[in-house]
């Protein structure tokens, strides 16, 4: 892996996607490899006055360690990562973290817990001169019954009749009518499609848009979601995109994006998006996750 300096930017391309990796047996932080979100943001036009806030709700299936007479012990853990962060973890990176607690020893849940929090926090921030702290809730197996599945609520944009000829985020599509009422809406869709940044390996979603404003023309909206079919962008920055594209080309009074991607590799990153202060999402899975 390449060497990490916290003054410049990892690339992509340094990260572990795409490359035959060697599985730690011992747990191991330096596994973790961060990518700042400016890269990106910059290339949309977003200056350091974000118009969103949110966080990054990320899902860890595979987690496993030992207790301190070798005993594996399983569970599942809940992340909540805030979009001020420096940076995202590369989510190969963060599989290959994981996985190197397969055989560590640990005292308990809470050991573990604090180790994902301190190192997960340290990696995101990292090259920054502010910190803070990611959430982290381990899931034990006595209370995996109570992980509910729903499918995300609104009105779905599938059941629209519509001809779809792009396949590059066209945001051009998207058109709100003015000079009427304005409306509260809630629309969901699960044709949302991109492709990973490095590999190009298909990353699939459900996503809901949540707006107060002009009312936005829900055809266009859909052949813009579903322009993104042969996109390569991260989750987090596919979401950013649509909250940017939306809030520039409908100019919403209130907006929130909130995607549900597909796990791979044992993790799901499902990214939230609003403009103004709200309670973030429950961490709920739906069918396809």
């Amino acid at each position: 892996m390449t060497s990490m300096n916290p003054d410049q930017p990892l690339r992509p391309e340094d990260s572990p996607l795409g490359k035959a990796s060697s599985y730690a047996d011992q747990y191991d932080p330096s596994l973790l490899f961060p990518i700042a979100r400016a890269v990106k943001r910059d290339e949309i036009g977003l200056s350091d006055k974000l118009p969103f806030m949110g966080a990054d709700l990320w899902t860890a299936f595979e987690l496993s360690w030992l207790n301190l007479r070798g005993k594996p012990q399983v569970a599942l853990a809940h992340i909540t990562v805030p979009c001020e962060t420096r940076n995202i973890v590369e989510s190969k990176s963060f599989k290959l973290y994981l996985n190197s607690f397969n055989n560590s020893r640990f005292a308990d849940a809470q050991a573990v817990q604090t180790l994902l929090r301190q190192d997960l926090s340290e990696a995101v921030w990292r090259g920054s001169n502010q910190s803070g702290s990611v959430g982290v809730r381990i899931i034990l197996p006595e209370m995996f019954d109570r992980e509910p599945v729903h499918e995300l609520d609104g009105l779905s944009l599938d059941r629209l009749d519509i001809e779809c000829t792009h396949t590059q985020p066209a945001p051009e599509l998207l058109k709100a009518t003015t000079g009427e009422a304005p409306v509260s809406e809630v629309l969901v869709s699960n044709l949302l499609k991109s492709n990973c940044l490095v590999t190009g390996q298909p990353d699939w979603a459900s996503v809901q848009i949540s707006y107060s404003g002009p009312q936005i023309d829900q055809e266009g909206l859909l052949q813009y979601l579903v322009s993104f079919r042969n996109h390569n962008e991260f989750h987090e920055q596919c979401v950013e995109r649509i909250f940017t594209d939306i809030w520039r080309q409908c100019q919403p009074n209130k907006l929130a994006v909130y995607a549900r991607y597909t796990r791979r590799g044992g993790l799901d990153i499902n990214p939230f998006r609003t403009s103004h202060p709200q309670a973030l999402p429950g961490n709920t899975r739906h069918a396809r996750q």
